[in-house]
């Protein structure tokens, strides 16, 4: 009852001094306050002098009074309003969303007009919670969609998406929801792999929830990394390299033949000339099911030699280069006959003449002009005035079938010819 009379005494002093309005009191933008927590209302330009009378009211409910000195508390506020006679500050304590709205504050002095002003409250849910859902599928370049949703509670006014720490703007490939808490992308690519972020907000909070999403592609652009030539009896490794998400599977091959090696690096010990050929890096996915190889050469060289592969292909092409220059010669000389031929016969016959030679008797001749008697005494054929040469044709290992010439007569003067 006491609290009742003197709001009744502190109404009816308002009133007495209501009709004298004088400034209005100015409060800052309006407040915004967290449920469960605290918030000041408070004008900026405060009377300087004492005042008599001051109210706050919200909405059109009685909240506290100071009149004198004495101060009233509406019951429904008790324990939760605190009140600076200096400032005209009103604290309210353990906020709930019902404290939403507007607060009016009016104060007079003795003799002075009625000053008032008011200002609003918005209280708010705290943000919390928030998290992203991320695709169950394992994303593939080029072949997959990623859907990414948001969840959290409180009071949300706004949604905010970033990826990397920039803004995450929509595209033709990036679409939002009406209220923008998920976010489609179709089709991805390996660009949309990295962090995403996604943030709550209301004037009193904020909370951002993070996913890391990504993009398998690959294998590509394939290489192998070593040495084209080494000396025999070296240690040599090659390096085989893929672009590729997940990290790629290797295989080697020798000249077409596993190798049962199955790291990215291939080491030969100590090479010997069999390790010379092509090698073989196979690059494999196990996510995208996809493979990409690429081949090396390598050439195993002898000690000391020094030489490249150019080089010996070089001698290789000079060596058959003279051969048929020699070859020319030879073939040159025959031809203008500076070199004779084994196998002509010596009357001029050719090699086909004295294939048939061998099948015929052989053909002989002898000077018989003169002829030895078997006492010694030399006896000369035909006339001793005209010497001639006289040939008779002998047949090796046959009769002759026809007689001997007669003594004193010529048998020719001409030579006989086949």
């Amino acid at each position: 009852m006491m609290v009742y009379h003197r709001l009744y005494w502190s109404l009816w002093l308002f009133s007495c001094f209501r009709q004298n309005f004088g400034q209005e009191l100015q409060f800052p933008e309006p407040a915004n306050g967290a449920v469960g927590e605290s918030v000041v209302l408070a004008p900026v330009n405060p009377p300087s002098t004492s005042f008599l009378i001051t109210q706050w009211f919200f909405n059109s409910t009685f909240i506290i009074a100071v009149v004198s000195g004495v101060t009233s508390v509406n019951s429904s506020y008790e324990g939760r309003v605190r009140f600076d006679i200096n400032t005209l500050a009103l604290e309210l304590q353990n906020l709930t969303l019902n404290d939403s709205g507007i607060y009016r504050l009016e104060t007079s002095t003795v003799g002075a007009a009625l000053m008032k002003g008011e200002t609003s409250l918005q209280v708010f849910e705290k943000i919390s919670s928030v998290r992203l859902i991320d695709p169950e599928e394992l994303l593939i370049e080029d072949d997959s969609s990623a859907s990414i949703t948001s969840e959290g509670t409180g009071s949300i006014t706004s949604v905010e998406w970033m990826k990397d720490n920039s803004p995450l703007s929509p595209s033709n490939r990036i679409i939002f929801s009406p209220d923008n808490r998920s976010v489609s992308i179709s089709p991805v690519q390996r660009s949309d792999s990295g962090e995403y972020q996604c943030t709550y907000r209301n004037p009193v909070s904020s909370e951002t929830a993070k996913l890391s999403l990504i993009i398998n592609y690959g294998p590509e652009n394939v290489s192998i990394e070593g040495p084209e030539v080494v000396d025999l009896g070296k240690r040599v490794s090659l390096f085989c390299f893929a672009n590729s998400v997940p990290s790629a599977s290797f295989i080697w091959r020798f000249n077409g033949t596993d190798t049962g090696v199955t790291t990215d690096t291939f080491t030969i010990d100590e090479t010997d000339f069999t390790h010379s050929g092509d090698y073989e890096c196979t690059a494999s996915n196990s996510v995208t099911k996809r493979s990409a190889s690429h081949r090396h050469a390598l050439l195993v060289k002898g000690e000391g030699g020094g030489l490249t592969t150019g080089a010996i292909v070089g001698i290789v092409i000079g060596v058959l280069v003279a051969v048929a220059g020699i070859c020319g010669l030879i073939f040159y000389l025959i031809k203008t006959k500076k070199i004779p031929s084994l196998n002509l016969h010596k009357n001029g016959r050719t090699s086909g003449a004295a294939a048939q030679s061998r099948q015929e008797p052989e053909l002989n001749y002898a000077d018989i002009s003169h002829f030895q008697k078997a006492g010694g005494e030399r006896v000369i054929l035909g006339n001793n005035s005209e010497p001639s040469t006289e040939y008779a044709e002998v047949k090796s290992g046959a009769k002759s079938k026809a007689p001997p010439p007669p003594y004193g007569s010529q048998v020719s003067n001409h030579p006989l010819r086949r």
